[in-house]
């Protein structure tokens, strides 16, 4: 393997032969463009689905334009509209589904003796127009960020749950998301589903053949999953069903079909493995060993990924990095270096523009190396350059456990790269680290868990 040279545009010399091999021992996949690009704090939020007709309306450049609230006596005639059961309902319903795009109005409507019950009724109704129309104006109400609207809303969670068998794809998406909107908003809503059967409704859903229902149940699993009773109530259910299972295909089968879903799928599992109850069955299903070759596939096909590609790579680093936290020795499991020069593509592909992912990539690198195996493959691939280079992305210096370093020649390597003008202030201070008594030093060794929601 070349020598190091101390900065990115000379290592990828070494880096292509890196990707040859990983790409003649891998499968190569193409990967579908994201439905829609999400950011990572927009996977704690409400998510909103509107006909792309609505969202043209919204004004140039899709820029979305709230109407103005309505006053008492418009949001009764508009529900006197809706109730009226005249040929031109839905044309009610749409003009009642416009007006709650605005919070004042939704305050409004639901304090109306009859309001729910009514958009209950007409969600219930044999008219698919009818049933669609009435399911995207409650849907309008669970995107509200008062929790008074979404707990007027608890009446209609068991018809949800009921109709995620649907006839329609599309009607199907809208009520996931609707439901994922309510249970984030509300710990009332999130205890009327448990009893009702959410987990197992959503483990049957799991199935389904479609892309855009699997991404919307992975949603719905994603806010429950980060509930304070998850823990203690919600993970235990989802561990006794067959989710966890289908969770880990979805989030592996990620370079194969839809991101969207895998993206999903994959918060899911990394939040259930912050919770510190799940390891031993998700290690049971062999899901270091799983996520450590979707890592392999992703590095190998990085050049050719498409944008959006950091939303499923970050969490699939922090599931990883936060399971070899666990002390649980799985670490014996990935023995193989190629998965630190997957580690290495990832971090040099994100380095310019998504330079968190290299945060995430020296959390797991971080508790890779306190296995001797790793830390003798670090030095022995020579990266050690690269990864100087790297730290300048990050406050943390805990990548090795100083005697492991030190044994492996570490001290040694630093030392080579201390004449070095690109790299010797970095060296030099990770040799005064080493040298520093125990205790005081920033290599001590460090099993570190990410946490769930940084």
């Amino acid at each position: 393997m070349p020598g190091g040279t101390g900065n990115f545009s000379m290592l990828k010399g070494s880096l292509v032969g890196w990707r040859s091999l990983l790409s003649s021992l891998t499968v190569s996949y193409s990967i579908p463009a994201l439905r829609k690009a999400r950011r990572q704090e927009q996977l704690v939020s409400k998510r909103l689905l509107r006909e792309e007709s609505t969202a043209a309306e919204g004004g140039q450049d899709g820029a979305e334009i709230v109407p103005d609230p309505l006053s008492e006596d418009e949001v009764l005639e508009l529900l006197k509209g809706v109730q009226r059961g005249s040929d031109d309902r839905k044309r009610s319903l749409s003009q009642l589904r416009l007006a709650l795009q605005n919070q004042e109005t939704q305050q409004k409507f639901v304090r109306l003796d009859g309001s729910i019950p009514t958009l209950i009724g007409l969600f219930t109704s044999r008219l698919a127009d009818v049933q669609m129309e009435a399911a995207r104006c409650l849907h309008e109400l669970s995107h509200s960020s008062d929790p008074m609207v979404a707990e007027a809303c608890l009446p209609v969670t068991s018809y949800l749950l009921t109709y995620l068998s649907g006839h329609s794809v599309e009607f199907t998406e809208l009520c996931l998301y609707t439901l994922g909107n309510l249970v984030v908003e509300s710990e009332a809503v999130r205890k009327r589903l448990l009893p009702q059967g959410i987990i197992p409704v959503l483990a049957s859903c799991i199935q389904s053949p479609h892309d855009a229902v699997l991404e919307g149940l992975g949603y719905v699993l994603s806010q429950l999953l980060q509930a304070k009773e998850a823990p203690a109530e919600i993970i235990p259910l989802v561990l006794g069903s067959a989710l966890p299972q289908h969770m880990l295909r979805l989030v592996c089968s990620g370079l194969k079909s839809g991101t969207g879903a895998a993206v999903e799928f994959a918060w899911s599992l990394h939040y259930m493995v912050c919770s510190h109850t799940a390891d031993a069955a998700l290690l049971s299903l062999g899901a270091v060993p799983a996520l450590t070759s979707l890592l392999l596939d992703l590095a190998a096909e990085i050049q050719d990924a498409p944008e959006g590609l950091e939303l499923i790579v970050c969490p699939v680093l922090r599931c990883l990095g936060n399971l070899l936290a666990g002390e649980t020795g799985c670490e014996a499991q990935i023995q193989d270096e190629r998965l630190l020069i997957a580690l290495f593509l990832i971090m040099e592909h994100f380095l310019q523009e998504h330079p968190f992912i290299v945060q995430e990539g020296l959390w797991l690198l971080n508790n890779l190396t306190d296995e001797p195996f790793f830390c003798s493959a670090l030095l022995s691939l020579d990266l050690l350059p690269a990864l100087l280079q790297l730290l300048r992305c990050s406050q943390m210096a805990t990548v090795l456990a100083a005697a492991d370093f030190v044994g492996q020649g570490g001290c040694w390597a630093l030392e080579r790269h201390r004449s070095s003008p690109a790299l010797q202030e970095r060296a030099q201070a990770l040799l005064d680290m080493v040298g520093q008594p125990a205790g005081a030093s920033a290599f001590a060794p460090s099993h570190t868990t990410l946490p769930a929601f940084s």
